[in-house]
């Protein structure tokens, strides 16, 4: 038993979701007779989720700061009429409407970020004021109409790679896909040896990351052959392409990146994360206008797949994203959540979707089903953390942790700084000997600051010169 904790991370409750979706595409392939796992199918769901999945990349860093975009399906929506009246009234290029698209979507989060980190109006109320403001502009703009897109920009939406290169019985781009994603799980694996071994802890056994990597590398090659065996002119579907850029790009930037640290600093508390020297308003504003980009962006990805922007695109796509995020073990108080999590809850739900149609179920019990499970799996999670247990995917892909990090996953040292000085300014000028322990503890932080990696050294220390803090010294000096 302890060995195949090893295998799935150290707590098998921390793949609970990632458990989920592999028993449901074992139900649904033996309930629909094999229709699940085909390839025209897979690519059907990667085509037809894609644009879920890609504002819940952008959700889950809302969520973390402790707000909420209801806004997200109706950005979507007039980003898409915009663009496609733009490609067929002007004679635009495909790529200066993809532009456009992007630069509605900038101005929208421009707009929105503005009211909550300068005005200090939550996000649920602002988006919830942008989801009637747009909503209605779609429909003003497009006079309620269909407006179709050229067959370039379908591509983005619908397209497949295309094929290239000696007749090898499979698509040779989706092979190269196949062959990297089996080559850095291999990378992944002696990286997180030696960076155990660099900071002390012993690294798992062999065999086991062996066995883990075998594992992984048995599903890619499967993928790959379902993706790059389809029917002729099929391939692995662009969006997928695209869906994947984005998670390695965001995943980097969440954790590997000043930023992404700065967004779960002001999520887990924004007070100490202020007195670190963290920007709250630029973190706000940051989080909110990146996710009207990306709606747009999915705006524009869903347009192309349905050849046409209409004025119901985009209809309960909050929804949508918001439960990926939460399934995929997001805290609704903030802080807490990953981009990978967010993606397999996505894929839960995609999955549980997929495989209802194909039995026939019809959409009121899918939608009750829906609810139920995600009803559930908020619930479950919470329930572990009642019991003093990790998040249920909150550890996702946990890695040994690096200079100036917590053994258990935490925070980089100085975020702790942080929080030491919240401690520091709630103590009572002159408070003695706990204000002075309030004050050793903060240099000690420092001196451990100094001494972690450049990238956790990044955060300023909190001000030495605040009048808490200075008059805790002075109480001390007089005694």
């Amino acid at each position: 038993m302890k060995s195949l904790r090893s295998i799935f991370g150290g707590d098998i409750r921390q793949f609970s979701m990632l458990g989920a979706l592999v028993a449901l595409i074992v139900f649904f392939q033996i309930a629909t007779g094999g229709k699940v796992l085909t390839s025209s199918n897979m690519m059907n769901l990667i085509n037809g989720n894609s644009y879920v999945l890609i504002l819940a990349i952008g959700m889950v860093m809302v969520i973390v700061v402790g707000h909420i975009d209801l806004s997200v399906g109706s950005v979507a929506a007039v980003t898409g009429i915009i663009v496609a009246i733009a490609l067929r009234d002007w004679g635009i290029p495909w790529w200066v409407g993809l532009l456009l698209g992007l630069a509605v979507g900038a101005a929208i989060g421009t707009w929105q970020g503005t009211w909550v980190a300068y005005v200090g109006i939550p996000g649920f109320i602002t988006t919830l004021a942008g989801m009637m403001i747009f909503r209605g502009l779609n429909q003003f703009i497009g006079k309620s109409n269909s407006v179709p897109v050229p067959e370039e920009f379908q591509r983005m939406g619908g397209g497949y790679l295309p094929e290239i290169g000696p007749n090898t019985g499979f698509n040779n781009p989706t092979l190269l896909l196949g062959i990297l994603a089996c080559a850095y799980v291999i990378w992944r694996e002696i990286s997180k040896r030696r960076r155990a071994a660099r900071v002390g802890f012993e690294p798992d056994p062999i065999y086991v990351a062996a066995i883990r990597a075998g594992l992984l590398i048995a599903v890619i090659s499967y993928a790959t052959y379902l993706f790059g065996t389809g029917r002729e002119g099929t391939s692995f579907p662009i969006p997928g392409v695209i869906l994947v850029a984005l998670v390695v790009i965001y995943h980097i930037v969440t954790q590997r990146t000043k930023l992404g640290r700065h967004v779960y600093a002001v999520g887990g508390n924004r007070a100490a994360a202020a007195l670190s020297g963290v920007s709250t308003k630029r973190t706000y504003f940051f989080v909110m206008a990146n996710m009207s980009v990306l709606a747009a962006f999915a705006g524009m990805m869903f347009i192309g797949r349905s050849r046409a922007s209409g004025p119901f695109d985009g209809t309960m796509w909050e929804l949508d994203a918001i439960a990926a995020v939460f399934i995929g073990g997001a805290a609704v108080t903030g802080g807490i959540g990953t981009v990978t999590g967010s993606i397999i809850g996505g894929l839960v739900m995609a999955t549980l979707n997929n495989g209802l149609q194909l039995m026939g179920v019809g959409s009121d019990r899918t939608q009750i089903i829906k609810g139920l499970v995600l009803l559930a799996a908020v619930a479950f999670d919470v329930w572990n953390k009642s019991q003093g247990r990790p998040s249920i995917t909150g550890l996702l892909f946990r890695r040994p942790p690096k200079p100036g990090e917590l053994p258990d996953g935490g925070q980089p040292a100085l975020a702790m700084a942080g929080a030491t000085a919240g401690a520091a300014q709630a103590v009572v000028p002159g408070g003695g000997s706990s204000a002075a322990g309030v004050v050793g503890a903060h240099q000690d932080q420092s001196t451990a600051t100094h001494g972690a990696d450049p990238g956790a050294a990044e955060y300023p220390p909190p001000p030495e010169t605040s009048h808490s803090t200075r008059n805790a010294r002075e109480g001390n000096q007089e005694r």
